[in-house]
């Protein structure tokens, strides 16, 4: 087994303790985020550290990485207050990925990237088309980290629209029957296997596959 110290890790080059730090705790959801600007401009931008923070209300938080040039995504979340989360089909997995190119502002990575959007009547925030699992959200907190200078977006949800197949009786979203794909680190693409479903824990008693 290798062990690495803080020492070490302070030491070691950028993009090697870059890919180690982002890839050291695992699988991580993945979504694409759609926003509108002031201009009426569409952005898109691929996300991996979306959380759930609670039902309700029904919230779940994001971290922004530290503003930097041509990272609208935060800009417009701060402008208009509403912005989406849309899974990635394995169809779509390079174009999600194109998303993190740093375009010049007021370019749509919907239309250089291939996305369609589509909209919720009364909701600014464009959803991705193709996508199976798409929710509207709106800021409800905003924290900087001063730490590290990210941003920790929590918002509530809004909308839902999810393929029917994919939703369960007790309102389970079945992810691995949507092909919802994970990422692990910042470039290395999964599709997810189920193992399996488990009963709910409870002292002294035997769990049961559901």
């Amino acid at each position: 087994m290798i062990a690495i110290n803080s020492s070490k890790i302070s030491a070691m080059e950028k993009m090697y303790r870059t890919n180690l730090i982002n890839s050291i705790a695992g699988y991580k959801s993945l979504n694409l985020v759609g926003t509108l600007s002031n201009e009426a401009n569409t952005n898109l931008c691929i996300v991996s550290s979306v959380f759930h923070m609670g039902s309700n209300p029904p919230l779940l938080g994001m971290v922004m990485r530290p503003q930097r040039e041509n990272n609208e995504t935060l800009t417009n979340i701060k402008s208009s207050g509403q912005y989406t989360l849309n899974n990635v089909l394995p169809a779509w997995y390079k174009q999600a990925h194109q998303t993190s190119a740093s375009y010049a502002a007021g370019v749509s990575e919907f239309k250089e990237c291939g996305f369609k959007a589509t909209y919720v009547q009364g909701f600014k925030a464009p959803f991705v088309a193709e996508s199976s699992v798409k929710i509207g959200l709106e800021m409800r907190e905003m924290i900087e980290v001063e730490l590290n200078g990210t941003t920790i977006i929590i918002g509530e949800i809004l909308h839902i629209m999810i393929d029917e197949p994919l939703l369960e009786k007790d309102g389970t979203v079945d992810h691995v029957k949507g092909e919802s794909m994970t990422v692990a680190g910042l470039d290395t693409y999964c599709i997810a296997q189920k193992v399996s479903r488990l009963s709910y824990a409870k002292p002294y008693t035997v769990l049961q596959e559901i």
